[in-house]
């Protein structure tokens, strides 16, 4: 089946957090967004896949939307996905579900750590994995990404990752797998080194891993689950399929007993309960819009490759990061200012583009950077562009 993603989808006073309470609004007033072009929050707007729809409307015809038992079926489903797609076995057991991936991640950091221990990123890092930490009374701990231009990404600096497991106060390694903001897709070498420095030091390790269908050509996704046993793994389909506003993930675990602590933390936090649609749209992703997903992906690298060709032709001063997974692209642009949030802000203001500052993702290994989110029509992002390039020069 062909998908029409280059169809304009009009999405204001529809509720939107994208389009209708974009944070532009603090910089332009609250009339003056009309115009704005938001690639911002990791959220697409393309149509949601036939199947999902669906499945959606079915449910929709039940007059009754109460209290929602997760059935058999839901864990078929999602264990077959991982079975085909990633050669991942899962066992049922191993799965708890919970109404999103930073839900999942308070419960995980709550249920393996206690108050001022430090949790280990990578940074820049998605900007929830610090406020999570925070919020649960950890402290953050950064080993900063370097830029390798030998092998033209970005790579850990394994001197200090092993430093930073190596401090006592270190319990636990929130990983973002693939990496989102620098669209980084780790190798199996790579997570295995992780792995094993973790172990050498007694740190669990927590795996972020929503963006894992959104894969490049030429690039693997490696679940975490499959190199370490260990690891708690935290997955949903909602980026992937554009459905992160029907709220549920699911926490992978072996361990019975890190397991039962888990669940504890999952009622303790009070997300141990999903809407009446949310099963039946995840049912509907794993089984039956496979070849939707696939056409997403070929979809978003050629609209990586526009983005690369116009930056290359009209903002030479940009410097556009390889993308090997997500749809968000991590630009460095400190060669056009000393402050990426101002810079940022005089986009919205003078190009009537949002975009995200680096300094949301690590406010020192972010700045000089900015995150697009390309997850739009051609045409869009193009105009998006468009509106950059005559800004700036």
């Amino acid at each position: 089946m062909k998908y029409n993603f280059d169809e304009i989808i009009e999405r204001r006073n529809t509720g939107c957090v994208k389009w209708d309470e974009s944070p532009a609004v603090s910089v332009l007033g609250g009339s003056a967004t009309e115009g704005l072009i938001p690639l911002w929050v990791a959220d697409m707007d393309f149509v949601v896949a036939p199947a999902i729809q669906k499945a959606i409307r079915q449910r929709a015809e039940h007059p009754i939307f109460g209290y929602t038992y997760v059935q058999d079926d839901y864990y078929e489903a999602v264990i077959s996905w991982f079975r085909r797609r990633h050669q991942w076995t899962i066992q049922r057991e191993w799965i708890l579900y919970t109404t999103g991936v930073v839900p999942a991640m308070s419960v995980a950091i709550k249920a393996l750590t206690m108050p001022g221990e430090r949790v280990l990123i990578l940074s820049p890092d998605y900007n929830c994995f610090f406020s999570s930490i925070k919020n649960n009374g950890c402290e953050v701990a950064e080993s900063v990404l370097r830029f390798c231009r030998n092998n033209n990404r970005f790579e850990v600096d394994w001197e200090d990752f092993e430093q930073q497991c190596a401090d006592e106060k270190t319990t636990v390694f929130l990983l973002c797998n693939p990496h989102n903001p620098t669209g980084r897709v780790w190798t199996c070498e790579e997570l295995q080194r992780m792995a094993d420095i973790c172990h050498r030091h007694h740190i669990r390790i927590v795996s972020d891993e929503i963006h894992c269908e959104l894969i490049m050509p030429d690039h693997t996704f490696v679940p975490m689950g499959t190199v370490d046993p260990d690891a708690i793994i935290l997955n949903s389909p909602s980026k992937s399929f554009n459905i992160a506003g029907l709220m549920m993930a699911n926490i992978i675990c072996q361990d019975a007993a890190t397991r039962r602590r888990l669940d504890r933390a999952i009622n303790i936090n009070e997300v141990c309960d999903v809407n009446s649609f949310a099963p039946e749209a995840v049912k509907a992703a794993y089984n039956e819009s496979e070849d939707w997903l696939d056409a997403l992906n070929l979809y978003l690298y050629d609209n990586y490759k526009a983005l690369c060709d116009f930056v290359a032709e009209h903002i030479p001063q940009w410097q556009v990061m390889p993308l090997e997974g997500t749809y968000l692209v991590w630009v460095d642009v400190s060669l056009c200012c000393n402050s990426v949030a101002a810079y940022c802000d005089r986009l919205v203001q003078d190009a009537h583009v949002w975009l995200n500052p680096g300094t949301m993702y690590g406010p020192q290994s972010g700045e000089g950077y900015l995150r697009i989110n390309l997850a739009c029509p051609r045409s869009r992002l193009l105009e998006a562009l468009e509106r950059i390039k005559n800004t700036i020069i």
